[in-house]
């Protein structure tokens, strides 16, 4: 895969997150109020890629975890200082999602990826 298109779905990953937070809350899902959720928690996902340099090795463990605990990290800083203080429930529930979402499409990928080398390894 190419690493543009593993870097969006981080992104998609995070959009994601903020729908179904939005949806959970009976708020609408206009595209405007999820980017708004998902703005400080897409740029800390961007600076968790920066720090890993993820582009090296998008699909490795470190690449995800780094982005994960930069969305959440960096995410609920910015959320403090532009929104308001996150409730300690939110960030539990953000922290859980956030990494099932970032670290879990990795996980399918590589087990997709494994399950097919093995076929072509039995077939050759």
């Amino acid at each position: 895969m190419r690493t543009r298109a593993l870097a969006l779905i981080d992104v998609l990953a995070v959009l994601v997150f903020a729908a179904i937070g939005r949806r959970s809350h009976e708020e609408d899902l206009a595209i405007v109020g999820i980017a708004e959720v998902a703005a400080p928690f897409v740029l800390g996902a961007l600076v968790g890629a920066l720090v890993s340099r993820s582009w090296r090795d998008p699909l490795s463990w470190r690449s995800g975890v780094s982005v994960w605990l930069g969305a959440v990290v960096v995410g609920m800083l910015l959320r403090w200082a532009f929104v308001d203080t996150p409730p300690l429930s939110f960030i539990i529930v953000a922290t859980i999602s956030l990494a099932v979402l970032v670290l879990g499409w990795r996980g399918v990928v590589r087990a997709v990826t494994a399950v097919r080398g093995r076929r072509r390894h039995q077939e050759a």
